[in-house]
């Protein structure tokens, strides 16, 4: 058995992996984000680790055959460690991994959770070799690689950042340090930014979801917006990548209908000729279980290869 582990600014979930299976999963609250702006950076890292190992050694003591542990966490992920998380700011060349597995006993990775929801859905797919894009819509916009059946990080470990595309030259302020980032528009942050800025509201997406549902210009616009930015940074991943299956995940997919037309249009505008028509748009089917999956399965091939 395994357990894969999906990180995110305000909670975390714990699976254990059996096969292609989540047999138990187990949701934790833990305000990483507001630890990382609230905390001094001294006492950041050791308050994660605890979070982290608290619920961890929970899931052993129920299942002790696991026998490796994966970690998909938001952020650049370079040789294993956290080089830096814009959404987790103050966390710079932290390795995870190490005092995780000293202190449980296993062999821990840490890989960059859009990846690993990226190798979940390939390995959902139950295709052996193939290629696959995967668009997380969350608090910010990561994104998956999959190149002939393997996850691909790039060398440097930031491959497919597309959240960090710019979409708008000197646009909103990112937290990767950049302005104008698709994340900042097609987000969920992203989104309440667009409403407010029209409205002068402060309202969550799903706040700004109902109210589109119900028939409010602005936050149509808000999700037209975030679908038309998704699209445009997409056509020139493909043009580089040049994969034929995208898959759309992450808690803002829920809004996918809201987002579609504007994403179709501009990703119809915005491919290359020979491209059109010939991209597979999917929505996950995992629902949150993806990240948690491909983690596992990741950690597993690294403890075998």
């Amino acid at each position: 058995m395994l357990i894969g582990v999906d990180v995110g600014g305000t909670n975390l979930r714990v699976g254990v992996i059996d096969g292609l299976q989540v047999i138990a999963e187990h949701r934790v609250n833990a305000d990483f984000s507001g630890m990382c702006r609230n905390m001094p950076a001294d006492r950041t890292l050791p308050a994660i680790l605890d979070a982290l190992e608290t619920a961890l050694r929970e899931a052993m003591q129920q299942y002790p055959d696991v026998s490796a542990i994966g970690l998909g966490f938001p952020g650049f992920i370079v040789d294993g460690q956290v080089a830096q998380s814009p959404n987790l700011p103050g966390l710079l060349d932290v390795d995870l991994a190490t005092p995780l597995s000293a202190s449980l006993g296993v062999p821990v990775i840490v890989e960059n959770d859009a990846l690993a929801a990226a190798y979940g859905e390939f390995r959902l797919t139950g295709r052996k070799a193939a290629g696959l894009v995967y668009l997380g819509l969350g608090t910010g916009v990561g994104g998956g690689l999959i190149v002939d059946g393997a996850a691909f990080p790039g060398e440097h470990g930031v491959a497919m950042e597309v959240g960090h595309l710019i979409v708008e030259p000197e646009g909103r302020p990112c937290g990767c340090g950049n302005r104008g980032c698709m994340e900042q528009y097609a987000s969920a942050s992203g989104v309440a930014i667009s409403y407010r800025e029209a409205t002068a509201e402060a309202l969550t997406a799903h706040q700004i979801a109902q109210k589109a549902e119900a028939g409010d210009a602005h936050a149509i616009a808000a999700y037209h917006l975030a679908g038309e930015r998704l699209a445009q940074a997409l056509a020139h991943v493909l043009k580089v990548a040049d994969v034929a299956h995208v898959v759309v995940g992450g808690g803002m997919s829920a809004a996918w209908s809201l987002m579609s037309v504007g994403f179709h249009q501009r990703l119809d505008h915005d491919l290359i000729p020979a491209l059109r028509g010939k991209i597979r748009i999917t929505i996950s089917q995992a629902g949150d279980q993806a990240g948690m999956i491909g983690a596992a399965l990741l950690a597993g091939s690294s403890r075998t290869s």
